[in-house]
């Protein structure tokens, strides 16, 4: 057939579908002339949407019929071109409509809308990353796809650790801190060992030394026992002093132990005096690193055990102890449980 006969027939087929509207419209007047205006918008209605569904139905047919004579990559674009249009125009719409919702909707309404409309699109868009890291994984080797599994778990774990070691040394600066100064925080009113206390500090100042004492208050949270503070190189000093002294005569110890606070450790001692009818506490702080203090022992034959017991569990060292020996775990255990860094050296145990 001849170019010539393909302009004839087309615009044959042009000139009947143009002949045709103009019947329908001119059919479509007259009807509304004779029907009352309510059915006439009715009617108008139904007009426009079968006009619509008219042209709908002849722009598919003719994309339809462009296709099957286009060659295979051609098609391809033009069903791109075709799905993109579609959902532009499908989103058009869909914005239009939302707009008039909108626009008749209070304002409560409104803003439910949006917080709706906010979380599909939020909903979509993981779907959508989903989707695509799925498909990135499919492309990828298998050799590639267990590397980057490999690193994103090391890099996981790595990041949780530096989380967990960060949060526990914030949690034990945080403890050593909290338990200092609840024990010195002191009431605006005196407590009644106070003057105790003051006494007692004097005598020591007065006997072993003006800065024997690093520091000394009472403590609300034990029973507001006057508590003294000894550094490492005085505490075996005001231990003897306290002991052997006429006026004060702490003869009776009743305890005795020690504490990791992880920066650092501690012993407590705490004593009598059945002639002054007072308890007081001596503390002394020890590098955790290698800690070392006098025994007690020769002042004190009950603090053998406890002594014993703080180098079993903690590992510090009692210089001049008559038996220091670990009495509860066996010389043959590793490490020191009651260190807050003890790991065991058999984990099935």
């Amino acid at each position: 057939m001849s170019e010539k006969e393909d302009l004839a027939k087309q615009k044959a087929a042009a000139a009947a579908k143009a002949k045709a509207e103009a019947m329908a419209r001119k059919k479509a007047k007259e009807e509304a002339a004779e029907k009352p205006e309510g059915e006439t918008d009715i009617a108008k209605q139904k007009a426009a949407a079968a006009a619509k569904a008219k042209a709908a139905a002849m722009a598919r047919k003719k994309a339809k019929e462009e296709a099957a004579e286009k060659p295979e990559g051609e098609t391809d674009i033009a069903k791109q071109k075709a799905a993109a249009a579609a959902k532009a125009k499908a989103a058009a719409m869909a914005r239009k409509k939302a707009k008039e919702e909108a626009e008749e909707k209070p304002e409560g309404e409104m803003d439910i809308a949006k917080q709706k409309a906010a979380a599909a699109a939020k909903a979509k868009a993981a779907a959508m990353a989903r989707k695509k890291a799925k498909e990135e994984a499919e492309e990828k080797p298998e050799g590639e796809m267990d590397i980057a599994k490999q690193k994103a778990a090391a890099a996981a774990k790595a990041k949780a650790a530096a989380a967990a070691k960060a949060k526990a040394a914030a949690a034990a600066k945080n403890r050593t801190a909290v338990k200092e100064s609840e024990e010195i925080n002191t009431p605006s009113e005196l407590s009644l060992n106070q003057s105790k206390l003051d006494q007692i500090v004097s005598a020591i100042e007065s006997h072993v030394g003006q800065d024997a004492l690093l520091e000394h208050y009472i403590n609300r949270l034990s029973k507001d026992v006057p508590t003294l503070v000894a550094s490492p190189d005085t505490y075996f000093s005001i231990a003897k002093f306290l002991r052997y002294d006429e006026q004060l005569n702490f003869s009776y110890l009743s305890e005795l132990h020690g504490t990791d606070f992880e920066t650092h450790m501690e012993i407590y001692v705490h004593l009598h005096s059945f002639k002054m009818n007072q308890s007081v506490a001596l503390k002394v702080k020890l590098d955790r690193d290698s800690p070392v203090i006098p025994s007690l022992v020769p002042l004190w034959t009950g603090a053998n055990w406890p002594e014993c017991e703080a180098y079993d569990l903690l590992g510090i060292n009692f210089n001049e102890h008559p038996d220091l020996k670990r009495i509860l775990l066996g010389e043959e255990w590793k490490g020191y449980p009651l260190r807050k860094d003890y790991q065991p050296y058999d984990v099935e145990v």
